[in-house]
């Protein structure tokens, strides 16, 4: 390799650079250092080997530039490997914004001239989209991010300072799974690129609200997840491959990431057409053990908020019993729903178990339901309030209500010992554990809301003013009656 020492101008020096670091990986190092130095001394630079690692020192700048380069070419050699060999893990971590390699490629502004020179279309405009997405990131300004994590997905939007209006359009990745008619190397990179489109929509979210005085919050989110769903759609409608190489293996995946982008913004209602999708998936059970945690525990929770008990108990205990043992953060998540949903069927959760998992809080609300005792239950809810609204459970909560009611009413009957119970006992109990506001009337309706949803088996007579229950099983199990 001869230097040409004629070399004036700025993009002549580096694409001499972009050479120099190929060349390098050619020649033995010595004659490598030798070629380098003779330019370096033709350009009137600092010529020499630094110590220790073998870099030539050229200029400061020269230096940087060139060790950008040499990362990013190293970058798309991994890529152009990965792509040969249909590797779809290695090429997924290499489109990741949290694998090492980002902090090796952000410095670099070769970007066009190098990706375009190693990879064809589309994948070219794909990893151009990655790169100027990390270096973004790198900067902090995740806006701007976000906007090139979209192209790379499906749409490209571009944003001014006060609005977000769409100025054009690109698809790559959704383009690319389209053309892939009989295989799914690729989904492993299509589950990145959409968990890095939410992550980064989070931040964009918070950014914009900063910057933008007509931002409404989650907006960003909501574009993340239309980008995720232009992905589902292209999985839901492969209906051609056989099983193992269809994309709508990758179904649930994307489901669960459209659920956590559903619950931050609080739009569950999107959740009921992709539910139905899933369950009318012939291989549901066959999606990946983790997938399936994470699918039951979303939709143990809607099951939840719904008040559908039986629905909410088998979902969520699916995740729970399913769990990674070693996830202690997830299984405490699941528990913060199951505790709950169990309580409301009778079950009471043990102490150890709340000790484990850090939730001991729920504890004197477990003993209060237990033993019916009204006023320290509202006497926890209140002073945890704000602990359980963060934990997104004081309305379920609420709902305990009912169930210590009818544990309060069974000790007045067992105490009695009569199917025929006279109110003003009750309403002495009630008085006795100062619940406000609480009447004849009050008791009577609070009776018949019990009667009512089979907690307590029997009728009100009103002429006589008392409840008459039944002479077998007055009080049935709480599971037996959802």
């Amino acid at each position: 390799m001869q230097v040409d020492t004629k070399l004036e101008t700025l993009s002549e020096r580096r694409a001499l650079l972009g050479a120099v670091a190929v060349a390098r990986q050619r020649v033995r190092a010595p004659e490598f250092e030798h070629r380098v130095t003779a330019w370096s001394r033709a350009r009137g630079s600092p010529a020499g080997v630094l110590a220790g690692n073998s870099m030539v020192a050229l200029q400061s700048n020269d230096v940087t530039l060139l060790q950008a380069d040499m990362a990013l070419q190293a970058y798309l050699q991994g890529v152009t490997s990965s792509l040969r060999y249909n590797e779809g893990d290695h090429l997924a971590c290499l489109l990741s914004l949290r694998d090492p390699h980002v902090e090796n490629i952000a410095e670099s502004d070769s970007i066009g001239r190098l990706i375009q020179k190693s990879l064809r279309s589309p994948w070219d405009e794909l990893v151009e989209c990655h790169v100027r997405c990390v270096q973004c990131a790198a900067n902090e300004n995740f806006l701007r991010a976000f906007e090139e994590q979209q192209a790379l997905i499906q749409s490209h939007v571009m944003f001014s300072s006060s609005s977000l209006r769409p100025t054009g359009q690109a698809q790559v990745l959704v383009k690319i799974l389209q053309t892939q008619k009989e295989e799914n190397w690729c989904l492993p990179l299509m589950y990145t690129a959409c968990l890095e489109i939410r992550l980064l929509g989070i931040k964009a979210d918070r950014q914009a609200k900063l910057r933008m005085k007509s931002y409404k919050p989650g907006e960003l989110l909501e574009k993340s997840a239309e980008s995720v769903m232009n992905c589902f759609r292209v999985c839901a409608s492969d209906n051609r491959a056989a099983t193992k190489d269809s994309k709508r293996v990758g179904m649930l995946h994307l489901v669960n990431q459209l659920f956590k982008i559903y619950y931050r913004v609080n739009t569950l209602h999107l959740c009921k057409p992709l539910i139905r999708a899933i369950d009318n998936t012939p291989f549901k059970d066959e999606f990946a053990l983790s997938q399936q945690v994470t699918y039951r525990y979303f939709v143990g929770r809607k099951a939840v908020f719904d008040n559908d008990l039986k629905e909410a108990n088998e979902y969520l205990s699916f995740a729970f019993n399913r769990c990674h043992p070693e996830a202690r953060g997830n299984i405490r998540q699941i528990l913060i729903y199951l505790i709950p949903v169990k309580m409301l069927l009778g079950y009471q959760p043990s102490a150890e178990l709340l000790r484990k998992h850090e939730l001991t809080k729920f504890a004197p609300i477990c003993e209060a339901v237990r033993k019916g005792n009204v006023h320290r239950f509202q006497e926890e809810l209140d002073s945890n309030e704000a602990y359980f609204y963060g934990l997104g459970v004081y309305l379920i909560l609420e709902r305990l209500r009912m169930v210590l009611y009818r544990n309060l009413f069974k000790r007045v009957y067992h105490i009695l010992g009569t199917h025929q119970i006279p109110i003003e006992a009750f309403l002495t109990v009630l008085q006795l554990q100062n619940v406000e506001d609480i009447d004849l009337e009050e008791t009577q309706c609070i009776l018949a809301n019990l009667v009512y949803q089979g907690k307590i088996k029997g009728y009100i007579s009103l002429q006589h003013s008392k409840l008459v229950v039944s002479k077998q099983n007055a009080f049935p199990k709480l599971s037996t009656i959802i």
